[in-house]
C-alpha cells in the first residue's frame, strides 16, 4: 500500500555488488520537522518558564539593574556598602543579580500580602469603598503587564485554616433548621465535647500542614475523595458538559469533530507554552491556574496495595504525561488510533475530518470483547484494578491499553444523534444520559475527558473528576467552541475549511486478545453499569420567563435567588428539609478547588414556611435569606468554609488514631440535594448580546444521595436559566420532571414578590421618558 511505503523513512537491498539504500525524501523532510518544531517548542516553553518564574518583574528589567549598578563603578558610588570590590566587573554584575532577585521576592511578597485582603469581597455590589479602590490600585501596579499563565502562582496566598471555634459554631448554625431540639442538643454535646478534648491537638497538625504544603485541603481531597474510592465513577464522580443549545455550524459529525479536536489542539499547544491569560476576578485579583495542567494527557488508572495485616488499600493515581501525539478514536466497537501531527504540525481540520471519515467508512467488525471493553473503567474499580495486571501487562493488549492511556484525550463517534431540539420534549433529557453515560462502554471514563460527537453534528464532553473541576473543563470548552464557530468555519457544504492531504497514513486499528476470563469481567462490569445508568432519571429543563437581568433589578444576587428557589421547590417536592450542597471554588489561593456552601440556612427555611403562609411577610425574609446566602458564599471563597476543614480534621483523626464521634457523624451526613452553577463566559470570546443563539447548555452531574436530587444551573445571559436535574428511578420519592415543576413554580412565585416593586420603577421610567420627550419638544 502507498500509506505503508510512506511510512518507512529508508530502504536496502543487499546484492552482489554491495548496498543498495533508498531513502524517502518525504519520511525525512517530515523527520527534520518534526525536530525543528520540537525544539521551538522547548525554546517557547523555557523563555515562557523564565518569564513566569521572575513575574513580575521581568529579563529586561535584570539589564536595567545591571547597568544601574556599573555605572556606580565609574562615579565611585558603592551601593553595596562594602560588600562588593567596585573596581570588579563581575562582583558588581553579581550583586546587582542578586538585588534583582530580591526585589523580585519582594514584589512578590507584597503582592501576596495585598492578595491575602478579602475585605473586597464582602462590599455591596456596585457600592466600591474607597480602600477597596486603593488597594485594587496597589494590586495593579504591582500585577505587571502581560501575565502568562502561571505568573501569579508564586504571588497566590496559602489558603487558610479557620479556627476550631469558628468552624463548630458555623457548623452548629448549619444544621439547626434540620434538627429538632433534641436531636441539636445531642449534636452541640458532641461538638462541644470534640472542641474542648480534641480539637486542640489535630488543628495543631493541620496548621503545621499549612505551613509546610502549599494548600492544606487538595491533595487530600483529590485522594480521599476521589482516588479512593472503590466505587464506579461513572455517574457518581464524572459530570458532562454540553453543546452550543440553539446552534449546529454543521450536520458533518467528521467536520464538526475535526474542527473541534483542531481547536483543542491549539488550546492544548498554548497551555503547554503558558500563553492562555490567567483568569481574574473583578479583571484584576488573578485566580490559581494549577488545574489546568492535567486538562490533557491525562488518565485515572486503577490499582491495588498491599497493606498491613494483610489486608488490600485500593488507590487510584492520576498519570499525566507531557507532549502526547495522538489520540484514540472509538467508533461501532472498534478503537483507532490517530496521529495529530505531520511534518512537525497539527494536522489541519481538513486533514483531521478526513481521518475521522475514514473510520466513519470502516465497516469491519470488533474483536473479540472489544465492543464492551470501556466499560471496565465503568463499573467498580477493583475488578478493573486485578483485570489491568491480569490481562493488560503484556503482548498486543498492554500496547494497545498504553496507547489509550497516553493519549492526548478519547474521541467516541457516536451512532445516535443527540442535542437540544424544542419539538422534543425530552431531547434534553436523552442528550445529558448520553453524555453522562452513554451505552456504559462506549466512553473511556478513565480518561481526563472523552469528546463525544454525535452524527447530526453535536457534541459533547464527559469529564472524570478528580484531576479538576468543572469550570476548569468549562475554560477550555468556551475557547474550543469560540473557535469552531468564528475563526475556523466550514464551507457552504459543511466541510472543514482548507485542503485535503490524502497522502496521510489511515488511523491504524488498536489490537486486543481477550481471554474468555477477560471477557467475562467485562460482561460484568457491563452489567453492573448498566445497572446504574439504567436507574438515573434524568431532566433538562430550559427557564426562559426571565433571567439575571430581572433578578438583579431585583437588587439582590441570582444565585441566591436560585438557591432559594430550590429551597422552596425541594420543601414543595418533600415537605421537608435537607442538608444542601452548593459548590464554591477556592482558587483565589494557591491549588485552591472547591468549598461547600451550606445553602439551607434558618433563614431560608423561615422564607420558604412564610411562601406557605399567605399572611407572612416574605419579601423582607427573602432579602434576609439572600444576604444570608451571599455572606456563607463569601467566606466558603475566602477561606473561611465549614466542611473542608472539618474534613481534613477527620484525616487528622484516622491517622493519629483518635476518634471523634462528633466528626463522624458529620462526614456520614449525607447530601440530599447536591447543586452547582455552572460558570459561563470566562473567556468573554464571544458577544452572546450580539449573537445570542450562540450559547452553551451548560453541564451535570448524576444524583449524589440514592433518594435526593442532583441540579446544575447554568444562568445564560440576561434571560434563560438552564437546569440540569438528575434523580433515581429506584428512589420512590423523587422524580426529576416533577422536581423541575416545582423549580419553574418557585421562581416565578419569588418573581412575583417583586413584581410591585419592579411595575412602580417601570412606570416611573416611562413617566421620565415621556417627560424627556415632552422637554424635548417644547
Amino acid at each position: 500500500m502507498a500509506e505503508a511505503h510512506q511510512a518507512v523513512g529508508f530502504q536496502f537491498t543487499v546484492r552482489p555488488d554491495g548496498v543498495d539504500v533508498k531513502l524517502s525524501q518525504e519520511v525525512i523532510k517530515n523527520i527534520y520537522l518534526s525536530g525543528v518544531t520540537a525544539w521551538k517548542k522547548r525554546a517557547i516553553q523555557f523563555k515562557n518558564g523564565v518569564l513566569a518564574g521572575v513575574y513580575p518583574a521581568s529579563p529586561s528589567s535584570w539589564l536595567i539593574v545591571v547597568i544601574a549598578m556599573m555605572s556606580t563603578l565609574y562615579i565611585r558610588i558603592d551601593p553595596s556598602l562594602g560588600m562588593i570590590d567596585t573596581r570588579a566587573v563581575l562582583s558588581a554584575i553579581l550583586f546587582a543579580t542578586g538585588l534583582w532577585l530580591f526585589l523580585i521576592f519582594l514584589l512578590r511578597y507584597t503582592l501576596k500580602a495585598l492578595l491575602s485582603y478579602h475585605g473586597w469581597i464582602f462590599e455591596s455590589h456596585g457600592r466600591m469603598s474607597t480602600s477597596t479602590k486603593v488597594w485594587l490600585t496597589l494590586v495593579k501596579m504591582f500585577s505587571g503587564r502581560r501575565p502568562l499563565l502561571y505568573s501569579f502562582q508564586a504571588s497566590l496566598p496559602r489558603l487558610p485554616v479557620p479556627s476550631v471555634d469558628d468552624t463548630i459554631h458555623r457548623y452548629l448554625e448549619s444544621v439547626r433548621p434540620l434538627l429538632d431540639n433534641e436531636k441539636f442538643n445531642q449534636m452541640e454535646i458532641l461538638a462541644n465535647d470534640f472542641r474542648d478534648s480534641k480539637a486542640a491537638r489535630l488543628q495543631r497538625y493541620l496548621v503545621l500542614k499549612s505551613w509546610w504544603a502549599t494548600n492544606y485541603v487538595s491533595d487530600w481531597w483529590e485522594e480521599y475523595i476521589y482516588l479512593r474510592s472503590r466505587g464506579p465513577i461513572m455517574v457518581n464522580s464524572n459530570f458532562y458538559v454540553m453543546d452550543l443549545l440553539y446552534i449546529t455550524p454543521t450536520h458533518r459529525q467528521a467536520a464538526r469533530a475535526g474542527n473541534v479536536v483542531h481547536a483543542m489542539l491549539q488550546y492544548r499547544r498554548k497551555l503547554e507554552r503558558g500563553e492562555h491569560a490567567p483568569l481574574r476576578a473583578l479583571g484584576t485579583v488573578p485566580m490559581c491556574s494549577t488545574q489546568m495542567e492535567r486538562i490533557f494527557n491525562t488518565t485515572r488508572i486503577p490499582g491495588i496495595e498491599t497493606g498491613r495485616q494483610s489486608s488490600l488499600h485500593f488507590r487510584n493515581i492520576v498519570q499525566h504525561l507531557t507532549d502526547r501525539k495522538h489520540l484514540v478514536v472509538y467508533h461501532k466497537g472498534r478503537f483507532f488510533q490517530v496521529w495529530l501531527y505531520t511534518g512537525g504540525r497539527h494536522l489541519l481540520p481538513s486533514e483531521l475530518e478526513m481521518q475521522f471519515q475514514r473510520i466513519l467508512n470502516d465497516t469491519s467488525e470488533p474483536q473479540p470483547g472489544e465492543l464492551k471493553l470501556a466499560a471496565l473503567t465503568a463499573g467498580n474499580r477493583v475488578p478493573w484494578a486485578r483485570a489491568r495486571i491480569q490481562y493488560f501487562t503484556q503482548g498486543v493488549n498492554k500496547a494497545s491499553l498504553d496507547a489509550i492511556e497516553s493519549a492526548a484525550f478519547f474521541l467516541t463517534l457516536d451512532d445516535e444523534p443527540q442535542g437540544y431540539d424544542s419539538a422534543k420534549s425530552n431531547s434534553l433529557d436523552s442528550y445529558a444520559k448520553s453524555l453522562l453515560h452513554g451505552k456504559c462502554y462506549d466512553r473511556w471514563f478513565d480518561k481526563s475527558f472523552t469528546l463525544i460527537s454525535y452524527p447530526n453534528g453535536k457534541m459533547g464532553v464527559n469529564a472524570e473528576h478528580s484531576w479538576a473541576d468543572a469550570p476548569i473543563v468549562g475554560h477550555m470548552w468556551e475557547y474550543v467552541l469560540a473557535t469552531d464557530c468564528f475563526h475556523l468555519g466550514y464551507t457552504e457544504e459543511g466541510h472543514c475549511k482548507g485542503d485535503v492531504n490524502k497522502g496521510l497514513p489511515f488511523p491504524n486499528r488498536l489490537q486486543w486478545q481477550l481471554p474468555e476470563e477477560c471477557q467475562e469481567v467485562i460482561e460484568a462490569s457491563y452489567l453492573s453499569a448498566k445497572q446504574i445508568a439504567d436507574d438515573v432519571d434524568f431532566h433538562g429543563y430550559l427557564f426562559n420567563e426571565f433571567g439575571k437581568g430581572l433578578i438583579k433589578k431585583c437588587r439582590t444576587s441570582p444565585d441566591a435567588f436560585i438557591q432559594l428557589a430550590l429551597q422552596l421547590a425541594q420543601f414543595r417536592d418533600q415537605r421537608v428539609f435537607c442538608l444542601t450542597y452548593e459548590s464554591s471554588m477556592t482558587r483565589m489561593f494557591r491549588d485552591g478547588r472547591t468549598e461547600t456552601v451550606r445553602s439551607c440556612t434558618s433563614e431560608a427555611v423561615a422564607f420558604v414556611r412564610a411562601m406557605e403562609d399567605p399572611g407572612a411577610t416574605r419579601l423582607a425574609l427573602f432579602r434576609k435569606a439572600a444576604d444570608k446566602h451571599q455572606n456563607m458564599y463569601r467566606l466558603a471563597m475566602t477561606g473561611s468554609g465549614i466542611d473542608r476543614h472539618l474534613f481534613c480534621l477527620y484525616i487528622v483523626s484516622k491517622y493519629l488514631g483518635v476518634d471523634s464521634p462528633f466528626l463522624k457523624q458529620v462526614l456520614s451526613e449525607p447530601w440530599k440535594l447536591s447543586t452547582s452553577q455552572t460558570p459561563q463566559q470566562q473567556l468573554n470570546l464571544v458577544d452572546i448580546n450580539k449573537f445570542p443563539k450562540y450559547v452553551g447548555a451548560g453541564g451535570g452531574f448524576g444524583p449524589v444521595a440514592d433518594d435526593g436530587y442532583g441540579v446544575s444551573y447554568i444562568i445564560i445571559g440576561e434571560n434563560l436559566i438552564t437546569f440540569h436535574i438528575s434523580s433515581k428511578f429506584s428512589s420512590p420519592d423523587t422524580d426529576s420532571y416533577r422536581f423541575g415543576q416545582h423549580i419553574q413554580s418557585a421562581m416565578l412565585d419569588i418573581q412575583e414578590l417583586f413584581k410591585p416593586i419592579n411595575d412602580k420603577k417601570t412606570v416611573e421610567l416611562a413617566n421620565h421618558v415621556q417627560l424627556e420627550n415632552g422637554k424635548k419638544h417644547i
